[in-house]
């Protein structure tokens, strides 16, 4: 795995490449880092060539601004994207990183070979979801080491917590000195976020849902209503909660795997 840092408008951005051939691009979810994805890199880099994103304010990648928007990340990832002369790839984002995968897609549709939504979602927040952004940040503000500690469990499956003990407890490690100001840019970025349906109506290339019906971030219901969007959609329904990579390692990257055969098989 080779690493690399950027400058991006006078900050750093940090990311990391593996493998040759076609490239798949993996963007990790709120509070997390391209560390999640070093198995998932390990075993799509026999075939594929990976890049992995930090985005701002996120594992050794710097913050930008006091709000990180969809739109501001999306930019991020093409100018590595840009930078590595990459000019097509399969784009998959886990939970805030599918967020940015839907702005990306928005504004470079031709880019991509496929999308995968890796318990993510085109919808915006509601209002109700606006108010409980706001109250997480003051959360934040009073105890962020408190608020790191407890907001991983409660991703995964409640009876996945103590099965998942060791992961979960390396995840907090991954994120435990995260900054207070870049955990509020990020919720106040998916606070202000668009709803991007008209994205999934206009691409033409394959959309893959992974979703879990124990998932306490991504409403079930909306997220397979969207999937009647695209052209062409697939969906992996699973028994877990918000954290397929780790809840249902093998199922989801056996899925990812035979995707993204599909998508670069495929003429657009």
């Amino acid at each position: 795995m080779n690493e690399a840092f950027l400058n991006y408008y006078n900050k750093i951005i940090h990311y990391t490449t593996e493998g040759q051939g076609n490239t798949i691009v993996l963007l990790h979810g709120f509070m997390e880092s391209l560390q999640i994805w070093e198995d998932f890199s390990y075993e799509l880099a026999k075939k594929h060539r990976v890049v992995c994103i930090d985005l701002p304010g996120h594992g050794k990648s710097e913050c930008i601004q006091q709000v990180h928007t969809m739109e501001l990340m999306a930019d991020v990832i093409k100018r590595v994207v840009d930078e590595l002369e990459i000019t097509s790839f399969l784009l998959i984002g886990h939970s805030m990183g599918g967020y940015v995968s839907l702005q990306f897609a928005d504004k470079y549709p031709d880019m991509l070979k496929g999308l995968v939504l890796f318990h993510s979602q085109a919808m915006a927040d509601t209002e109700e979801g606006k108010i409980m952004r706001d109250r997480t940040c003051d959360i934040v503000k009073q105890n962020r080491k408190n608020f790191i500690i407890h907001f991983i469990p409660d991703l995964f499956a409640e009876e996945n917590i103590e099965k998942f003990a060791k992961e979960i407890s390396l995840l907090q490690s991954f994120v435990i000195d995260m900054k207070e100001e870049a955990i509020i840019a990020a919720i106040q970025g998916m606070k202000g976020r668009e709803a991007r349906f008209n994205v999934l109506k206009d691409l033409s290339v394959p959309v893959l849902f992974i979703l879990g019906k124990m998932d306490k971030r991504i409403s079930l219901q909306n997220a397979m209503e969207q999937a009647q969007l695209p052209v062409h959609a697939e969906v992996l329904l699973l028994e877990i909660g918000h954290m397929g990579y780790i809840e249902a390692r093998n199922e989801t990257l056996h899925t990812i795997k035979a995707f993204a055969e599909k998508c670069f098989e495929l003429k657009f």
